[in-house]
């Protein structure tokens, strides 16, 4: 049995990459745990979160908002991590693997948006 969205690539990619930020997170400094630590988990975590809620007996267009909301959460993860790079929290190489996991999950986000329009 299981839930619709479990068979999404693009959630499990998103549970995958929400992981990856939480241990990223704790190299924060500890002054960020109630800024940029605790903004960027949400932000991850709200991808996956969003893909699930749109999945559940929903319509199209209420599908795709919450795709959108998906897509606007992972926008949110980049700048996080651009904000997490120019306060030296993540080395160049941590920032590169992490944005080109973002880059294709936004690709494949908005492949699957345009799927069930």
């Amino acid at each position: 049995m299981g839930f619709k969205f479990e068979k999404l690539i693009i959630w499990q990619k998103a549970m995958d990459l929400a992981e990856e930020i939480q241990e990223l997170s704790k190299k924060f400094s500890n002054e960020e745990v109630y800024n940029l630590t605790s903004q960027i988990r949400r932000a991850a975590d709200s991808i996956a979160l969003n893909i699930a809620e749109g999945s559940i007996g929903q319509t199209n267009p209420e599908q795709g908002r919450f795709i959108g909301y998906a897509l606007r959460s992972l926008a949110e993860v980049v700048t996080c991590l651009y904000k997490a790079k120019r306060r030296k929290y993540i080395e160049d190489s941590e920032f590169d693997k992490l944005y080109s996991e973002c880059f294709n999950l936004l690709n494949m986000i908005i492949g699957f948006k345009k799927s069930i329009k």
